[in-house]
């Protein structure tokens, strides 16, 4: 009976689990995480304005280990030993004859200042800050929102989600009644934010900005924050709320696995999502450097296929057969402000982008409903 231990309770971890389990009836799955819940990250774009909760998107996991005979640990990992055949955690240790990584990356904390800034995709805690802040600015401000990207690997960001914040805050202050008291900033150290969404992707968002009123601040390098202000070489955005999400990189407990690593910190994966020399073990997720196009995304989607292509290659091997699946390479997402969605999907042979409209609002609504049935 093989042993098979994923870290994480994310899309990559989740789908994973699904994917061993319905290729493997008979496997021991282990599960390592410090809770047995999920939080559905895309939806925190919806909770500054009321239109989620908190409880909505934090989904407990022990109904769905239930159903697929999840053994859970409750721990956080500290490390591997054995060339990866055991996992070290701060609960003890736990062994296995094949492992995924899908513990996700973290974001870069290193401009000065930064704890003046909120960055929003950390979780609930962060959403809810914004809500907070938002009501206290009763008399208005100025809000300032940007992103970043890890400058020794710069596909490690998660820009989309910055858009989808700052036309969200535009829509909720119009229907507040409180939009002309406000002054929204978009920043970014990128003189052409988006780009990776596609080559008209700037051009259009830009143009949004200006028809809403958004200023936009591109193409200076960040210096840092204060609890009032943005500095960056090419001028100082003062503000009274500021949203930033930096680069990412990976987990501090990698440090002490020997596992190979990208110059921006993530775990070194093939198209197979193998870790190279370490036998059986593979990556998913945001944790993870792969091969693809510069403008590979990380986000769910992204995730989820390479999830199912580690557990794919991993039952390869177990059986004692050569990992041969790919995952595929695509961008997709609905870009969404509240009561609109502009749809993009990105691959190596095609780039579209629909317009914003109710029907891209609902069906990143309905793409919710039914990501988080399984788990309910």
């Amino acid at each position: 009976m093989n042993r098979v231990t994923i870290i994480g309770t994310g899309f990559a971890a989740l789908t994973a689990v699904r994917r061993l389990r319905s290729l493997d009836p008979q496997a021991e799955i282990t599960v390592i995480a410090p809770r047995p819940e999920f939080v559905f990250l895309p939806s925190l774009i919806w909770i500054p304005s009321g239109m989620r909760q908190p409880e909505d998107l934090v989904l407990p996991l022990e109904r769905f280990f239930a159903r697929h005979r999840v053994t859970y640990h409750a721990g956080e990992a500290t490390g591997l030993g054995e060339g990866g055949r055991m996992v070290l955690t701060s609960a003890g240790e736990v062994a296995n004859d094949g492992l995924i990584i899908a513990s996700g990356g973290r974001f870069l904390k290193k401009l000065p200042g930064i704890e003046h800034a909120i960055t929003p995709c950390e979780g609930i805690p962060a959403a809810m800050a914004i809500r907070a802040r938002l009501a206290e600015l009763e008399r208005g401000g100025t809000i300032a929102v940007g992103f970043a990207s890890n400058p020794k690997e710069p596909s490690a960001m998660r820009g989309g989600p910055m858009f989808e914040f700052l036309f969200g805050l535009h829509r909720q202050l119009t229907r507040e009644g409180r939009r002309d008291r406000f002054r929204l900033v978009f920043f970014s150290p990128a003189p052409e934010p988006g780009k990776r969404l596609g080559p008209q992707a700037v051009k259009r968002l830009l143009r949004a900005m200006e028809e809403r009123g958004i200023e936009t601040h591109l193409g200076h390098k960040m210096v840092r924050f204060e609890a009032d202000r943005v500095v960056t070489e090419g001028g100082e955005i003062p503000a009274d709320l500021i949203l930033f999400m930096p680069g990412m990189t990976g987990n501090p407990w990698l440090d002490a696995t020997g596992l190979p690593r990208s110059p921006g910190g993530l775990v070194q994966a093939d198209a197979q999502c193998r870790v190279p020399d370490f036998e059986r073990v593979y990556v998913a997720g945001d944790v993870g450097s792969f091969p693809g196009p510069e403008w590979m995304p990380k986000q769910a989607h992204m995730a989820d296929e390479q999830a199912r292509t580690a557990a794919d290659n991993l039952k390869a091997e177990l059986d004692g057969r050569a990992p041969g699946a790919t995952f595929k390479v695509e961008l997709a997402c609905i870009v969404d402000s509240l009561d609109r969605g502009m749809l993009v999907v990105r691959t190596p042979r095609r780039n579209l982008m629909l317009p914003p409209s109710r029907f891209g609002h609902w069906a990143k609504r309905a793409m919710e409903w039914w990501y988080l049935r399984q788990f309910r």
